[in-house]
C-alpha cells in the first residue's frame, strides 16, 4: 500500500486474518534468528511463507505487497517491519488489548499529599494504576498501565516497575519528548491560587502533546526533582528517586523539605529547592520548566557551589 492514505485505511489492512499472521510471522520468525546487529533484520519471501499458514505463493505476495508500505518495510534482502508494524505486532504478541487481571487493593508506603494521612492503598481503577488515600478517600496518584505489566509480575514487582515507568516518564517530559509518541511538547509553568496541594509547591508544569493530544500535569518540585543535578544530590546522600514512586515525595511536601516559587517575571524565572538534612540543592528554571542553573548548599560552610 503506498500513497496518501487514512487511518480507516491504515486499520483496515489489518481486518484480514493472514496480513495479521503475517505479521506476528515476521516477529516470531525475527526472533528465532541467531542474528547480532544493529538494525531489523530482512526476512527473505521464503523465509515468511514457512512461518505463514496460506493457500499458495501468489496469496502471500499479494498480502505482502498490500502490507508494504504502513506496516513493512521492503529492501534489497527481504523484508522487515516499519515503525507502525513493530507497534502493531508488539501490541499483538503481548496481549495488551485484553483487559488486565484485578489485585486486591494493596498497602503502600507514603503519605497523602491532600490529608497528610499515611493511609494509600494502591489498586487498578479502569484499567488504570492509582494510589488512593483511605482517609480522606481521594486519588492522589496515577499512571496508565498495560495488561502485560500486571499479568507478568506479582504486586510487589509490579509496584516496582510503575516507579521506574512513573520516573522514565518524568525524565521525558523533562526532556521535551512526548511519552507517547516522540514528539516534541510544549511546557508551561502556571500558578494554582486554589491548588489542594500544600503551599509549599504552588506551581503546575503542564506539557502539551499537539501531536498526540496527550497532557502531562505535575508539580513544579516533582519535574525538577529529575534533573541531573538533583538525582546527583539525591545519590550522594542514598536515596535512588528513580525508584521512588509519585506518592513517596508527597511527605516532601508536606513538611516543606521541597519548595518553589517565581522569582521573576518578564521572563517568567523559577526556583525550586529540595532539601536533604541541612543541606539542599536550588534549580533556577524558566518559563518552560527548564533548568538554567544549578546551586548546592552544603552544611559545613552554607556557601552555595553553582553548576
Amino acid at each position: 500500500m503506498t500513497g496518501d492514505y487514512s487511518a480507516t485505511d491504515v486499520f483496515g489492512l489489518l481486518s484480514d486474518a493472514t496480513r495479521v499472521e503475517i505479521l506476528r510471522a515476521v516477529a516470531v520468525a525475527q526472533y528465532e534468528l541467531e542474528q547480532v546487529g544493529s538494525g531489523p533484520a530482512e526476512l527473505a519471501f521464503s523465509e515468511i511463507y514457512d512461518h505463514v499458514e496460506v493457500e499458495n505463493t501468489s496469496k502471500l505476495s499479494y498480502h505482502l505487497g498490500e502490507l508494504t508500505g504502513t506496516y513493512l518495510r521492503k529492501g534489497e534482502a527481504g523484508y522487515s517491519l516499519s515503525h507502525a508494524g513493530e507497534q502493531i505486532v508488539r501490541f499483538i504478541l503481548s496481549r495488551n488489548y485484553e483487559p488486565p487481571e484485578p489485585f486486591d487493593p494493596e498497602p503502600v508506603t507514603g503519605v497523602c499529599a491532600l490529608c497528610g494521612e499515611a493511609a494509600l492503598e494502591a489498586r487498578l481503577s479502569q484499567q488504570f494504576f492509582r494510589i488512593d488515600c483511605t482517609a480522606c478517600e481521594r486519588p492522589v496518584a496515577g499512571q496508565p498501565i498495560t495488561p502485560a505489566q500486571v499479568r507478568t509480575r506479582d504486586t510487589e514487582a509490579l509496584l516496582r516497575s510503575v516507579k521506574r515507568e512513573s520516573a522514565e516518564t518524568y525524565r521525558k517530559l523533562r526532556r521535551g519528548l512526548c511519552p507517547e509518541c516522540g514528539a516534541v511538547l510544549s511546557v508551561a509553568v502556571r500558578a494554582l491560587p486554589d491548588s489542594p496541594l500544600p503551599d509549599a509547591d504552588p506551581l503546575l508544569v503542564t506539557s502539551t502533546c499537539e501531536t498526540c493530544l496527550r497532557k502531562y500535569n505535575s508539580p513544579l518540585t516533582y519535574s525538577a526533582v529529575y534533573h541531573p543535578a538533583a538525582m546527583a544530590f539525591y545519590w550522594d546522600r542514598g536515596v535512588d528517586v528513580t525508584a521512588k514512586g509519585a506518592w513517596e515525595f508527597h511527605e516532601y511536601l508536606r513538611d516543606g523539605r521541597w519548595t518553589s516559587e517565581q522569582v521573576a517575571t518578564d521572563p517568567d524565572q523559577y526556583e525550586v529547592v529540595l532539601r536533604h538534612g541541612d543541606d539542599a540543592v536550588h534549580l533556577h528554571l524558566d518559563a518552560t520548566a527548564t533548568v538554567e542553573r544549578t546551586e548546592r548548599v552544603r552544611r559545613d560552610d552554607g556557601r552555595p557551589s553553582r553548576s
